[in-house]
Formats: C-alpha cells, sequence, structure tokens
C-alpha cells in the first residue's frame, strides 16, 4: 500500500494548526455569547476558559500524536485504545457531522462576509423539506458551495501547494489582526465603560449560581467553535517531517497563538461596543460583529477592511480543514472500513484524491440543510465526545502500556488530562439537556455509521 509523501516540518505544521483554527467564530459568534451571558467580563472569560480547556485538549492529544504519527489523527489512536468499531464511528463521524460541517460552516461565513462586501441577489426562494427551507440565503449556499469545489480542486494538486496558500494567508491575517487590535484599542469610539457595563435586559434577571454555570457552558460552545481544529495537524502525520516531535510543538504553540489572538480581539470588541449591541446583533444571523466593530472604528474604510480580512481567515481555515480532514477517510479506507476507493492516492500528486471528492460531496449537502449556527452547535457537541475520549486515552494507555515511547508526556498529568475529561462529560450533558435537537442531529448522523461498519467488517 503506497502512503502520503512527508514534506512539511514544524513551522509549516504549526502555520496549519494556527489556520484552521482562526475561521469565524471569533468574528461572529460574541453576538450570542452575549445574549447568553450580558456581561461583557463573562464574555472575555467565557473565551479565556474555553481557550484553557481547549489547550488542555491540544496538549492531551500531543502525547497520542507523539506516540502514534499515523494519518487519520484520533482514528489511529482510538484503534489501539477502544478499538476498530469505535474508531470506525470517530472516523464516520468526522465524515457525516464533524469535519464536513466544521467546512460547510466556514465556507457559509465565508460568503456571508463576501456578501457584507458585495451584496449578493436576495431571490427570496423557498422549498421545504422536513421543516427546513433548503433555498434560504440561496446566492450566500451557491457561493459557499463554489468555495468548497474550488478548495478541493487546489488540494487535490498537492499538500505542498495547498499548504503554501496557507502559509501567505495565515501571514496576511497576522498582519490585518494585529493592525485590527491597534486600532480599535487607540479609537475615539471606544470606552472603558462598554468593558464594564452589563445588559440592561439582564438587569432584573441577573445570571448567577448554577444559571450562570450553564449560560457560561452554552455560551461556551459558540467559543469551542472558535477554537475547533486544533486536533487536525495530527490528520496529516504521515506527511510532517520529525512527527513525534513536530506534531505536540506545532499543536502547544498554535493553540496558545490562537487564545492570544481569540482574547484580544474580544477585548476590543465590547471595548468600541457595549453589550446590549451585540445581543440586539444576535437576531440578526447574515450580520458579522466584527464588521459592525469595524464601521465604528473606521466608517466603510473599516468594514471593507475587515470583510477582507474575514474572507482571508475563513478561506483559510477552509483550505486547511479540506486538506487535513481528508487524510481522516483515507486512513479509514486503507484498513477496510470505508468506501473502497478512498484509499486512492493520485500517482501525480500524492493527494487522497478520492477522499477529497467525497469530502467535498458531503459537505456541499450541509451547506444547504441548515444556518450556521446550527451546524456549529452540531459539530461542537459531537466533536467533545472524541476530544474527551481522546484525553482518556492517555490515562488508560499511562496505566495499560507505560513502556511505550513518549516523545512528549502532557504537562500535568493526570491532572490535565482528568480535567479535560470532566469538562467534556459536563458539557455533553448540559448540551444534551438544553439543546436536544442539534445533540440528537449529531449522535443520529453517528449512528448511520452502525450498519456501514458490519457491512465492510463482513465484507
Amino acid at each position: 500500500m503506497s502512503k502520503l509523501t512527508p514534506k512539511i516540518g514544524l513551522r509549516a505544521a504549526t502555520i496549519l494548526v494556527v489556520s484552521v483554527i482562526v475561521g469565524s467564530g471569533v468574528f461572529k459568534k460574541i453576538a450570542p455569547m452575549s445574549a447568553e451571558l450580558g456581561s461583557p467580563i463573562l464574555v472575555i472569560l467565557c473565551w479565556v476558559l474555553a481557550g484553557i480547556i481547549s489547550l488542555a485538549g491540544a496538549l492531551s492529544t500531543a502525547e497520542m500524536a507523539s506516540m502514534y504519527p499515523d494519518s487519520g489523527g484520533e482514528y489511529a489512536y482510538f484503534q489501539k485504545i477502544y478499538g476498530r468499531f469505535f474508531s470506525f464511528l470517530y472516523g464516520w463521524g468526522n465524515f457525516t457531522v464533524m469535519k464536513t460541517a466544521s467546512i460547510a460552516a466556514l465556507a457559509y461565513i465565508f460568503a456571508q462576509s463576501f456578501n457584507s462586501l458585495v451584496p449578493l441577489a436576495d431571490l427570496n426562494l423557498s422549498f421545504i423539506i422536513f421543516g427546513i427551507n433548503i433555498l434560504d440565503n440561496f446566492s450566500i449556499k451557491i457561493l459557499a458551495s463554489g468555495l468548497v469545489i474550488m478548495l478541493s480542486l487546489l488540494n487535490y494538486r498537492g499538500i505542498t501547494v495547498a499548504e503554501s496558500l496557507s502559509s501567505v494567508l495565515t501571514y496576511l491575517m497576522f498582519g490585518a489582526v494585529l493592525l485590527l487590535i491597534i486600532l480599535g484599542i487607540s479609537s475615539s469610539h471606544g470606552s472603558f465603560e462598554n468593558l464594564t457595563q452589563k445588559s440592561s435586559h439582564f438587569n432584573n434577571t441577573s445570571v448567577e449560581g448554577w444559571g450562570l454555570a450553564k449560560a457560561m457552558m452554552l455560551a461556551s460552545l459558540g467559543a469551542f467553535w472558535g477554537y475547533e481544529g486544533w486536533n487536525h495537524i495530527g490528520y496529516i502525520g504521515e506527511e510532517v517531517k520529525n512527527p513525534q516531535r513536530n506534531l505536540p510543538l506545532a499543536l502547544g504553540f498554535g493553540t496558545g497563538i490562537v487564545i492570544l489572538i481569540y482574547v484580544l480581539l474580544n477585548i476590543v470588541f465590547v471595548y468600541i461596543l457595549p453589550i446590549d449591541y451585540f445581543i440586539q446583533l444576535n437576531e440578526t444571523p447574515n450580520k458579522i460583529a466584527a464588521i459592525e466593530v469595524a464601521n465604528q472604528i473606521l466608517g466603510k474604510t473599516g468594514v471593507l477592511f475587515v470583510g477582507c480580512l474575514i474572507l482571508v481567515t475563513t478561506l483559510n481555515a477552509t483550505n486547511s480543514s479540506i486538506m487535513m480532514s481528508a487524510r481522516i477517510f483515507y486512513a479509514m479506507s486503507r484498513d477496510g472500513l470505508f468506501f473502497k476507493k478512498a484509499s486512492s492516492i493520485h500517482p501525480k500528486f500524492q493527494t487522497p484524491d478520492f477522499s477529497l471528492f467525497i469530502q467535498a460531496i458531503w459537505s456541499i449537502l450541509l451547506i444547504w440543510s441548515g444556518s450556521f449556527d446550527q451546524l456549529t452547535d452540531m459539530l461542537v457537541f459531537a466533536s467533545f465526545i472524541y476530544y474527551g475520549s481522546t484525553a482518556l486515552g492517555v490515562i488508560i494507555l499511562r496505566i495499560k502500556s507505560p513502556n511505550i515511547e513518549r516523545k512528549y508526556k502532557v504537562v500535568g498529568y493526570p491532572f490535565v488530562p482528568a480535567f479535560f475529561v470532566i469538562f467534556c462529560i459536563s458539557l455533553l450533558i448540559i448540551t444534551i439537556y438544553n439543546q436536544p435537537k442539534e445533540a440528537l442531529m449529531g449522535l443520529g448522523l453517528i449512528a448511520t455509521g452502525i450498519p456501514f461498519y458490519l457491512f465492510w467488517k463482513k465484507n
């Protein structure tokens, strides 16, 4: 069986971690988070806590990556810990809901951002299936679908081509984000009162006690969508030089950089506009918080600047997600647990060509299936089932197989992975209770893999 060719080093791997995480979450999710919490301090705290928790997950994943640097990431780890069935459900869940929904959501926000700069035709079409108007926002969905097709074709040409695009876009993103932070902090439109002033909508019903814990957990779904993707680098383990060393370093450095970017940007957002503005903005789904903030700072020039920034970051994150996620399906097919052709490697470009094709098709179907927030809440819930399983696997292997060589060991063991596992369980329980529709949709899509597993196992 031919294998994917190693080509990229630590710098490129770290850039890919950053590029796949910094997508749309930080620019859009502050509105629903504000509606849940009603306090700018709590919103910023939510981003900090979500970042620390994501870093705990990334560091736990880094130990696994140092032990099993194969293509497929958690799919490869889970085979060693939980067996083929659980590993298959993880891979199938990525295909049906987690990674494909992430690609769909990123492409969707790219199209929304483009629409804010160049208004697209509002055709106001309607075609209802299972209570969902699949033709709603028709022009935006057409553009999002076109983006997925274009980037899938680019990745078909090879990892070096796609990685080079990610490098250029990431450096552009760094420069633009730094400029936005400087302009925001120095703007005369900002007010330190905005940082401490709670929403007037929450004056009579203050959030405290268990209500505060529940609101923070629900708001964290938005923050975790912003941090979603830190585990992607493990999917291309076979294409990273010295993966036992470079994968853990890329995970740690990349996630840390993103936490700093997100916290600083949210401080700028709530410094420029009061929390009530973001709560009202939550009622307008096609508006983006960062663009409204930029309008306050620089007027139409700011709108153009941030609109282009969002286009760059979402284009970058979509490209990186497409590049890395397809490797899961390639690894599954190589084990006989996915469509046979998905193990195909293009003889010239050395890319999983058929995996990229079927990933693009399903991502486009998800674009037409629902709204941006439905997609993100569903994929975050499903993802944390497996994120927690990875951290638990670190503990299990430390007990069962202490002599396996580990180039990297998670700091703060066993407290860091145990803390992350407990949080994942809490998040799943609260999401099932408060958002049963999204939770059941995510679980249902994962469960559709069971008959496929039985068929492939038999054959």
